[in-house]
């Protein structure tokens, strides 16, 4: 009986139950958008990564794993790593910022194409000038860049000589040698990735190089990859618990205001239950009930509007950013969003309870 007029109370009130609905909606979507978010880049970056076919990474002193890094390792490095006997192929990269989370890479294009197993290219071909530039899918389809077209970073145009399928550690590529001369760092590079005669001598070529550069992080490629991680940005971390927060900042306001109103709508209605009988408790738990059903709806439609967000970034801006869903968020961001929903109906909930039946019988 309670939950049929729980059931018929939404019901009766469809524009708003379907307003709150979407309006707590949106506090999950927003905490799963952004999760997604940082899953999502990470996880391209570790496919990206992966799809260099290297054995094991050398980077410069004090850099970050998972940042873009800089020219600051210098180049000499590179003659020492390929003379170790187990070494087959090592080769230089050089990365630099072009604003925001975008940046270019420097490469030597034999080399890193002997590597990475070669480009498979859509459109076009290789480096072949010191002005060309190839790119990736992604890249090419949020840019509308083809092959012959002008793209203008790092304060001059490049021509794209070709665009190639995503997967291959950047999605911007120039010759390194001309990156070096335009960030003012001869000599330079941020990472050589190393291949080797056997993947099982890894670690032991690792212990050995560690030794002559123990300044210098090495990483085994499943390490470095295991190291792009949510739990290894801080910053992250803290960004998404603000966001968390604000949802249940959010969810908080929208059921307060929502079952403020209805309580005010149904005074009459709840003196008519006291008279029949009803206790404090039992008006208490029709507006629990209530809520609890507003919140599981606007958890299944922030849930489903993820989804939508997914789309949209994939559609307009699939190379700046890449959205995962995480299913195992759906749990935790329903909850957050029931603990904000529960604490904003508690003070129209009790008022509701506390109400005298004859006063509410005379509410006009």
């Amino acid at each position: 009986m309670v939950y049929k007029l729980v059931y018929e109370n939404l019901k009766h009130r469809p524009v708003r139950t379907l307003l709150s609905s979407l309006a707590i909606g949106l506090g999950v979507t927003m905490m799963l958008a952004l999760v997604g978010v940082g899953e999502g880049m990470l996880e391209d970056q570790a496919n990206r990564a992966r799809g260099v076919g290297a054995d094991l990474v050398v980077r410069a002193p004090g850099s970050s794993v998972v940042g873009m890094g800089s020219l600051s390792m210098n180049q000499k490095i590179l003659d020492y790593v390929r003379a170790q006997k187990q070494v087959t192929l090592a080769t230089p990269i050089g990365v630099h910022s072009t604003g925001g989370v975008s940046s270019i890479m420097g490469i030597n294009y034999d080399e890193f194409a002997a590597m990475s197993g070669g480009f498979r290219f859509r459109e076009g071909g290789k480096l072949t000038a010191p002005d060309d530039v190839i790119i990736d899918d992604l890249y090419a389809r949020e840019k509308k860049l083809k092959v012959g077209s002008l793209l203008h970073t790092m304060n001059r145009d490049w021509r794209v000589s070709g665009i190639f399928a995503s997967g291959k550690l950047a999605r911007v590529m120039i010759p390194l040698t001309v990156l070096q001369e335009l960030a003012s760092a001869n000599g330079k590079i941020t990472m050589i990735y190393v291949k080797l005669d056997n993947p099982a001598n890894t670690q032991a070529v690792i212990n050995a190089m560690k030794q002559d550069l123990p300044e210098y992080p090495i990483y085994a490629m499943e390490e470095l990859i295991k190291q792009f991680s949510v739990n290894n940005l801080p910053e992250l971390k803290a960004f998404i618990g603000v966001v968390v927060s604000l949802a249940v900042l959010f969810g908080f306001l929208v059921v307060f205001l929502a079952m403020y109103t209805a309580v005010l709508e149904r005074t009459r209605e709840i003196g008519i239950l006291k008279a029949l009988g009803a206790g404090p408790g039992y008006v208490l738990g029709i507006l629990l009930r209530e809520t609890v059903l507003l919140a599981i709806i606007g958890s299944l439609c922030g849930i489903a509007m993820s989804y939508g967000t997914r789309w949209l970034i994939a559609t307009f801006i699939p190379a700046s950013m890449v959205q995962a869903i995480v299913y195992s968020w759906w749990p935790i961001a329903s909850l957050i969003t029931l603990a904000g929903a529960i604490l904003g109906v508690l003070y129209p909930a009790l008022k509701a309870a506390r109400q005298d039946a004859l006063d509410s019988l005379s509410y006009d």
